[in-house]
């Protein structure tokens, strides 16, 4: 099985995706493991002078924290987070179509990061945090073909406001690392540290 080391992990543990994203329960579910899924209710703010890659950790770490409590005893937490990256600029969900029309003008022609970050905690103690990088290069596309996929919708709830598995691939030349990091849950990295919390329980 791909996923062996998550799937024996599932198989011993309740196994608690902690997120909504409704794109990272697509792939957790393409996996074949069972789990269940708690939304965590926090505030997802950067720290003064806080560094893009630590924050993301930081808040995989608070988001799998969180649910832990509301699981309960025994249940294997894995909380996410992903940034989009350019520079030290982080680029979040944007606030109104204005916003997002500025964050992927800024975006247009050049290279940014995707990092996802990923903890996993049981009894609200973590027990592995990990982020993984991948590099994405867009296209050089319109103003008029920007607003009209902002009229879509699509960009609303996604950070960096693209999502590169919809509508918005047409954004994307080319990118460095993996698929799934860009989406939100990089399954291999997903399955090496649930290896490592195998080893350790």
């Amino acid at each position: 099985m791909k996923y062996s080391h998550l799937a024996r992990l599932a198989q011993c543990h309740r196994f608690v995706l902690g997120s909504g994203s409704p794109r990272r329960q697509r792939l957790l579910k393409e996996t074949g493991i069972p789990f269940e899924q708690i939304i965590p209710q926090l505030e997802e703010s950067r720290l003064a002078g806080e560094s893009p890659y630590p924050f993301a950790r930081r808040l995989a770490e608070c988001k799998a924290l969180w649910v832990s409590e509301q699981a309960g005893p025994d249940a294997v937490v894995v909380g996410c987070d992903t940034i989009v990256v350019q520079g030290e600029t982080v680029l979040g969900k944007p606030a109104d179509p204005d916003e997002a029309f500025a964050t992927l003008s800024s975006l247009v022609g050049l290279q940014h990061v995707v990092c996802t970050a990923l903890a996993f905690v049981r009894d609200s103690r973590l027990l592995e945090l990990e982020h993984e990088l991948t590099s994405v290069f867009f296209n050089r596309v319109t103003p008029e073909r920007i607003r009209e996929y902002i009229a879509s919708g699509e960009p609303m709830d996604k950070a960096g406001a693209y999502g590169i598995q919809g509508m918005g691939a047409f954004l994307v030349d080319s990118l460095e690392g993996n698929l799934d990091n860009v989406i939100g849950l990089p399954r291999i990295l997903l399955d090496d540290l649930a290896r490592k919390v195998l080893d350790n329980l």
